[in-house]
This record gives structure tokens, C-alpha cells and sequence, in this order.
């Protein structure tokens, strides 16, 4: 018997937890539309996000490493697919709408630069003078301008609970709102677990990649408490193991071991305020989601070891410096030479003006296309 979207919706009202968004509650999307018979708004939204193209643009998107170095390292997509698969497991185990936490983790990067976070400070470096660039204020305009592949509005028409939990920075502005609703002074449950579920999915999988790259070794994360608590709780689980293997069941006890701490303090932080609705969640006067405070300083280690030796290390700043110094010669171009972009970008000069559109143009492009366009543009010394 098929499933309909109203007997989704009651399974949810069944069994979510009251201070979590409901599909058959959602404050709606920007524009009408007409319900789906079968799927709910959120898992409409989660597919609507994997099915854009600037969804499909994060695999060819840096995330440590620029993309191409290697096989096996991170890029900003397969970091985003962790984050997704980590957010899932904290939104069942809460008892959470996982098709709205899994939405916003799926949407959370779409805006990132090329070129990681090397890139997105040049690219604000060079909008200084004109609104600035922020990786999370441009995923908005992704999904809410300039992804275009419905009629009759632009952007993705995401529901308000979605467009809300994307807002991460916003959120923190008193008396912010979106379409005249609050969306603070904290964000829904499930944007807190989207947003948790980034930082420890990183610190796990940049030590993965790290080790995978010769920048550090398993002899000098053992100056580091937490990795040795990971590696002991490693070693008490699995009795024998090659050296790959140890390292390899390290990391999965670093991620472990920071779920099951969030999971611990949101279970203390729920039963201590008892939300018992969304709009409880967010008016409450602490997050609920999020590291206990030791496991917070345990982590600081970690993170300046991260610093020092990966993120910072000469060969990698070296490679994110020149791709980098590339995309800002191609950003000059375009400002100059604005009918060499796409159609597209070209039709909303009129609306946003030269420099917005070359900076939304040249964020959207993934390290290989930005790459491309400046051998094609700038290094083949082109005359125009």
C-alpha cells in the first residue's frame, strides 16, 4: 500500500518529539505551491537541494586540499554528505525531524567559494567596498536567487524552517526575522545539530586526510589527550589491527566520541528547560545542542594542532595561494569584461550591478572551472 503525505505527516505528529518542526506545521515556502501527494515539505526540500547544480558543483570544491591534489581527500562534497550522515544519526537519536536537519547540513556549504577558505577571504577582500562575500549569506542567495529550475520564481522556493536554519549568523542579530517570523536568539533543534554535526565532522576527517597526505603523523597526534582517548578506546574495542587499521578506528572513535557528548549534554539541555515547542527552542536563553564544556577545551588542542600542521603547513597555503591569486586575476577580468560570462550572470547586472554578479559568478565555480577560465581568460593573455 503507497504511502500518502498526510500518513507521513501523522507518523511524524506521532512520534517526534514536541519541541521538533513538523512537516504538516511548516510556515510554508515564499511561494505557493501546491503540496506533493506523497513526499512531506522537508524531504521535498532535501531532494530539491541534491538535485541543484550547485549542489553537484561541491564535488570540484576544495575543502582542505585543492580538488585534484589526490583521490582519496575531502572535498566540500563529501565533507557535506558526513555532516549529512552525522546529523541524521543526532536528529533520530533526539528524536528530531531528520529530514529538515539533514536538508539544512545537505545546504549548509552550497555557497562556499573555490579554493576553501583561502578562497572565500579573497573573494571578501576583493567585495570590501561592496557588501563583502560570506560563504553562509551566499548559500541563501543560491537557494533563494540565483539557482534557477522552476518556473515561475527564482531560487529553490525552500521552506521557511529550512531557509531559517540556514541563517546561522543572522540568527545571532537581535530582532532578526525571515518573512516577519523571529528566527532567534537560537535556531530550531535541527539547525543546531546541522551546525554541531560540521565542526566534529571536520576535526575527525582533517586528521583522516592529514595522515593521508604525510602533513602529520599517528606518533605526533599522540601529544594530543583526545586522540590518545580515541586510539585507547580503538584499541580496547578491536584486539587486533594493523597500524592502518589502529589510525583508521582512531578516527571513528574521535567522531564517537564527540556524538555521543552532544548527545549527553542536548539530553541534559532538553530536560533541564523542556522545550515543548519549536519557537521554545529558539526563545530559550541557552543553545541545547552542542559539546559539553569539557569536551569543548579537550577539543582545543586538536584544533591548534589542525592549525599548525595541516591548514597552515607551507605546501598547502602554497597551492591555496596561487590557485587563489589565479581566481582574483579572473575576478579582475570579469569586472572589466563582463560579456565574457554566462548568460545568466550577464541578465542580472542590471539588478545587482558588475561587481555582486562577478562575485556570485566566481563563487559558484568549482577549482577546476575557475582554473580553466583563467588559462582561457587571463593566462592565454587573451585580446578583447
Amino acid at each position: 500500500m503507497l504511502r500518502t503525505r498526510e500518513q507521513a505527516e501523522a507518523i511524524e505528529d506521532k512520534l517526534l518529539a514536541p519541541y521538533a518542526h513538523r512537516s504538516s506545521t511548516s510556515r510554508g515556502r515564499a511561494y505557493p505551491e501546491s503540496p506533493h501527494p506523497h513526499r512531506p515539505d522537508y524531504q521535498r526540500d532535501r531532494d530539491r537541494v541534491i538535485h541543484s547544480q550547485c549542489f553537484r558543483r561541491l564535488e570540484y570544491k576544495t575543502q582542505v586540499f585543492v580538488n585534484g591534489t589526490a583521490d582519496h581527500y575531502r572535498t566540500r562534497l563529501t565533507h557535506t554528505i558526513e555532516v549529512a550522515a552525522v546529523s541524521r544519526t543526532l536528529a533520530r537519536a533526539l528524536n528530531v525531524n531528520e529530514d529538515l536537519a539533514e536538508t539544512i547540513a545537505l545546504a549548509h556549504d552550497i555557497g562556499h567559494s573555490p579554493f576553501g577558505h583561502v578562497g572565500e577571504r579573497a573573494l571578501n577582500d576583493l567585495m570590501k567596498d561592496h557588501g563583502g562575500f560570506d560563504h553562509n549569506i551566499q548559500s541563501l542567495r543560491w537557494t533563494e536567487l540565483l539557482e534557477h529550475r522552476y518556473p515561475g520564481h527564482p531560487g529553490l522556493n525552500l521552506s521557511w524552517e529550512v531557509r531559517a536554519g540556514l541563517r546561522k549568523h543572522l540568527s545571532r542579530t537581535p530582532g532578526e526575522t525571515l518573512d516577519g517570523q523571529a528566527i532567534g536568539p537560537f535556531q530550531s533543534i535541527e539547525a543546531q545539530i546541522a551546525d554541531v554535526g560540521d565542526d566534529l565532522t571536520y576535526y575527525a576527517h582533517d586528521v583522516d586526510d592529514g595522515l593521508d597526505a604525510g602533513l602529520i603523523t599517528p606518533e605526533q597526534l599522540l601529544e594530543i589527550p583526545i586522540w590518545r582517548k580515541a586510539l585507547e578506546r580503538a584499541r580496547r574495542e578491536f584486539t587486533a589491527m594493523t597500524q592502518d587499521q589502529e589510525v583508521a578506528m582512531a578516527i571513528r572513535g574521535l567522531l564517537d566520541l564527540q556524538v555521543e557528548n552532544v548527545l549527553e549534554r542536548s539530553a541534559e539541555k532538553l530536560a533541564e528547560h523542556q522545550p515543548q515547542t519549536p519557537a521554545e527552542v529558539m526563545a530559550c536563553r541557552e543553545r541545547l545542542v552542542g559539546f559539553t564544556p569539557a569536551l569543548a577545551e579537550e577539543l582545543k588542542p586538536l584544533r591548534a594542532f589542525l592549525f599548525e600542521h595541516v591548514y597552515w603547513h607551507p605546501s598547502v597555503q602554497s597551492e591555496n595561494e596561487q590557485a587563489v591569486e589565479m581566481m582574483r586575476k579572473l575576478f579582475a577580468f570579469y569586472t572589466e569584461h563582463p560579456e565574457c560570462m554566462g548568460r545568466q550572470a550577464q541578465e542580472r547586472i542590471a539588478a545587482e550591478g558588475v561587481w555582486r554578479t562577478v562575485c556570485d559568478y566566481v563563487s559558484g565555480m568549482t577549482d577546476r572551472y575557475a582554473l580553466a577560465e583563467h588559462h582561457r581568460f587571463v593566462g592565454s593573455q587573451a585580446k578583447f
